[in-house]
């Protein structure tokens, strides 16, 4: 397990978002972070910490590449739950899966290997979109060689 901190850059966001749950608590309101803002997010953080190079938002199943040419599909959550998948066509060689706690403004590297490994455990020829949940993507990033993690560029 590899933890980092979120860049300074999204703090302001952070505490814009915290100023807006601490004002409509009451209502039950929570201003979780998902979607595609925390999937950018990770992408950044992710090609940052890795060197990739971010491909155009439309490649299917191929979010950044690495210096050899290597596509890899990188997956994030704010909310602690395992990332969820749709059954495309092209599949990346890597998966990069982070988890970011924006309270803390920490985030942790729960899966780094081939993306193969994930899909492994999926039904075949499924519709819509099939989760992986947080405890399997842990005991399968454990079976990563760590010949086939990418290296981090930070210390």
């Amino acid at each position: 397990m590899t933890e980092f901190l979120l860049p300074s850059v999204i703090e302001d966001l952070i505490k814009a978002r915290n100023k807006l749950r601490d004002q409509y608590s009451s209502k039950g309101l929570s201003f979780t972070f998902d979607g595609n803002l925390v999937g950018d997010i990770g992408e950044v953080i992710a090609s940052n910490l890795f060197g990739l190079a971010l491909v155009d938002r439309g490649t299917e199943g191929i979010d950044a590449l690495v210096a050899d040419g290597r596509g890899v599909q990188i997956k994030t959550t704010g909310t602690g739950r395992g990332p969820a998948f749709r059954n495309v066509r092209v599949t990346a060689d890597h998966l990069i899966f982070l988890s970011l706690d924006f309270d803390l403004m920490r985030g942790e590297i729960v899966y780094n290997g081939p993306e193969t490994l994930v899909r492994s455990v999926l039904p075949a020829g499924w519709v819509g979109q099939k989760q992986v949940t947080m405890s399997k993507i842990r005991q399968l990033d454990l079976q990563v060689a760590q010949s086939n993690r990418l290296p981090l560029r930070i210390p």
